[in-house]
């Protein structure tokens, strides 16, 4: 009887341990399932977050070379103001002047998965095929600067100065001045680029319809400075007789007057020659307003905000009503122009 009492004894005290045991486990295992479930959830939360904040659209912006002139610097350097990390975007630039390189950039950009690629083409020719292989790839094509001779369907659209506008305006200012004759040197620039045909185009239709309108050189210059005194020099060396330039930007325009003054030529309004350029340097224009070139026309170079402006519609799934959007652009010669104008439109 007595040992029975024990053994009832040591069976209930057995039991209310492992008892107390088992209620101490199941509470420390949901406590502790209760606070990892939770730093999860935190985890989760923050890492989404930082997803959602952090999330860059991915773009590949192809240019020509920054150096080439003041317009393309201007542009360069408003491009890498708007495509910043601040602003969203995890941008990539790729600078050439020569089509086929620039081809090979848009290539590796698309490989790379960029999500839109910013082309300003050096050639308006050759691009479809390289076009197709990006929307194939799912890439957002949006042109800047030029448009490109291919089908309207590989590129979302063309944020653009009107060329063909700009070489319109200048030789209608140039009609205007009622010369006896035109006797013109005329200083293309790369051959084929966009603004190179629209400024050239313009003027030699009225060269080739008009009698009174002679060029005494047509060179190009490739945008510079330096070889656009050597195609003026060696018109003056040749004693031939002239009575205009008209140079299709400024640097080649400032190049060209460089060898007049080494000839002691005068030039500006009422003088000896007629200078004319394009792009709106603020030097370009300082010369217009201190009657040493005669006219400047502009070629909007602030085109950043234009594109973020569509790829933020198209981001929101929107769809960009027109293929192509043409800059504001203006000119100046030296009866209108005023130091407000060098201020605001002045690159």
């Amino acid at each position: 009887m007595k040992r029975k009492l024990i053994s009832v004894l040591l069976c209930v005290a057995m039991m209310t341990f492992m008892l107390a045991g088992c209620g101490d486990t199941g509470s420390s295992d949901d406590a502790n399932n209760s606070s990892s479930n939770s730093a999860n959830s935190s985890q989760d939360d923050s890492n989404g977050g930082d997803d959602s904040s952090s999330k860059m659209i991915k773009v590949g912006i192809i240019n020509n070379d920054p150096n080439e002139s003041g317009y393309r610097t201007a542009n360069d350097k408003d491009l890498k103001k708007t495509f910043t990390k601040e602003n969203g975007y995890d941008a990539s630039f790729s600078y050439s002047k020569k089509n086929d390189e620039q081809i090979g950039f848009a290539k590796k950009m698309i490989q790379d998965g960029v999500e839109y690629l910013l082309l300003s083409a050096a050639d308006t020719a050759g691009w479809d095929s390289t076009l197709k292989e990006a929307k194939d790839a799912g890439v957002r094509v949006i042109l800047y600067d030029r448009i490109v001779d291919a089908d309207e369907n590989l590129y979302e659209a063309g944020i653009v100065s009107d060329m063909d506008a700009e070489g319109a305006r200048a030789v209608d200012w140039l009609k205007n001045q009622n010369l006896e004759k035109y006797e013109i040197i005329h200083i293309q620039g790369e051959m084929g680029s966009a603004a190179q045909r629209g400024r050239t185009g313009a003027l030699q239709t009225e060269v080739d319809s008009n009698d009174k309108w002679t060029l005494v050189a047509q060179q190009g210059a490739e945008w510079n400075a330096e070889k656009a005194q050597q195609v003026v020099q060696s018109v003056i060396d040749a004693k031939k007789t002239f009575n205009v330039i008209y140079a299709e930007n400024d640097d080649m325009a400032k190049g060209a007057v460089a060898a007049l003054d080494k000839a002691n030529i005068s030039h500006g309004p009422g003088k000896d020659v007629i200078v004319m350029g394009f792009d709106c340097n603020k030097y370009a224009l300082e010369n217009v307003l201190n009657k040493e070139w005669n006219y400047d026309g502009q070629c909007n170079p602030f085109q950043g905000s234009y594109l973020d402006d569509e790829i933020k519609k198209l981001e929101a799934g929107e769809t960009i009503a027109e293929k192509k959007i043409i800059l504001e652009e203006k000119y100046f010669d030296s009866d209108n122009i005023t130091q407000e104008d060098i201020d605001k439109y002045g690159i």
